[in-house]
């Protein structure tokens, strides 16, 4: 029985690992130790704790190592924190091996705990570009990483060229897309977010077509934060229209774009727009699917709404250079701009589905890989 150790930091990053946690939970020969860290424990960035308990799964450990701050500094010491926090994590659960997710900079903490103490590391979705600070901590997360678990083609060819042994890098796809394809199967929107979620703002007739909006700072223009979500704010507000928009993940800058959101809502008093910190995975995505438009610069535009045929203003350099479908339509910060981009994407009755992140199987393919492959904790660069 192989003891398998998932750390989650943050809340997008359990909808990126859920298929494969239950999968690994469900599998004969794998034990599921399952680490909630970070800002995945803050409530003020949408506790995924409720969601992740109603979903079934024990919490082995809880690791809280968000300094306050909300920038690049305390971005650093929240991953000096994490590696002193989670190593004697690892040393006390003892597992075969850890899986570190993604991006997100306290990932990388996971990742030096693991490795340095000679403990097999599963990176997922390695290979993957996007131009800012997570760019680094990925391909970091790769090179410390024994064993690849990618989501695309394209992401396998870039982990191998970095140097790593091709016949530990499988390409998985994506385990959100597993969720992405139940709601695929059945996307009616079947519960009233503001009735289930509260939110704070007007309230929305869900029977009416809306838009969804999910923007966070970008870490290496962090400074710039609240002046690009006020523009995003502005462009909508003007065009009247339904929207759901969701608090940003904490990060560099994160605390420019929640005041700038909190100082919009009270001075402008926006007719048409309530306000969430988070949803249940499939809430989310149901939610998504039957919307107009997804406006930001959230990676769900790249990946699930690909899948699921959403239209996507994506906006920014947040997920620059990252592979998409042809639902996404790229623009800079600017007010008119965004609002001509909207109502353009808003004309689209059906968009080309994609499945450049997987078809909706990842998850079973993390688990029985994980149950069968060898687990190697060190490893020789491969030319």
């Amino acid at each position: 029985m192989r003891k398998i150790c998932v750390v989650v930091t943050a809340r997008p990053s359990y909808s990126r690992i859920k298929t494969a946690l239950q999968a690994i939970k469900d599998h004969e020969n794998l034990e599921l130790q399952l680490v909630i860290a970070g800002a995945a424990l803050l409530d003020r960035y949408g506790n995924a704790i409720e969601f992740i308990k109603k979903d079934g799964f024990e919490i082995t450990e809880k690791v809280f190592m968000v300094l306050e701050g909300e920038n690049k500094t305390a971005m650093a010491k929240t991953t000096g924190l994490g590696v002193m926090e989670l190593s004697n994590v690892l040393y006390n659960l003892q597992p075969d091996a850890v899986i570190t997710i993604a991006d997100r900079y306290e990932t990388i903490a996971t990742s030096i705990a693991a490795a340095y103490q000679n403990i097999p590391l599963v990176h997922i979705q390695g290979g993957e570009v996007t131009g800012n600070i997570d760019e680094k901590v990925r391909h970091a997360n790769t090179k410390l990483a024994d064993v690849h678990f990618v989501a695309s083609e394209n992401a396998k060819e870039r982990v191998i060229k970095l140097g790593e042994n091709p016949d530990m890098v499988f390409n998985t796809g994506c385990p959100s897309i597993d969720l992405a394809n139940e709601i695929k199967q059945s996307p009616a929107l079947d519960f009233d977010p503001i009735e289930k979620y509260g939110g704070v703002g007007v309230d929305l007739d869900i029977k009416k077509p809306y838009i969804v909006v999910m923007q966070h700072p970008v870490t290496t223009e962090y400074a710039r934060a609240k002046e690009d979500i006020l523009k995003t704010l502005k462009a909508v507000d003007e065009l009247d229209f339904n929207c759901f928009w969701f608090w940003p993940n904490v990060d560099a800058g994160s605390d420019g774009t929640s005041n700038g959101i909190r100082s919009y809502r009270e001075n402008a008093q926006p007719r048409r727009m309530r306000f969430f910190k988070n949803m249940e995975s499939n809430d989310f995505l149901r939610l998504l699917v039957n919307s107009k438009c997804l406006v930001g610069n959230s990676s769900v535009g790249i990946r699930e709404c690909a899948f699921l045929g959403v239209p996507v203003v994506n906006i920014g350099t947040r997920q620059n250079r990252r592979e998409r479908g042809n639902n996404v339509l790229d623009i800079d910060y600017d007010k008119e701009t965004i609002k001509n981009a909207i109502s353009q994407q808003m004309t689209h009755s059906s968009l080309t589905n994609s499945t450049v992140y997987g078809n909706g199987n990842a998850g079973k393919k993390i688990a029985d890989l994980l149950a069968t492959i060898d687990l190697p904790f060190h490893k020789t660069i491969t030319y």
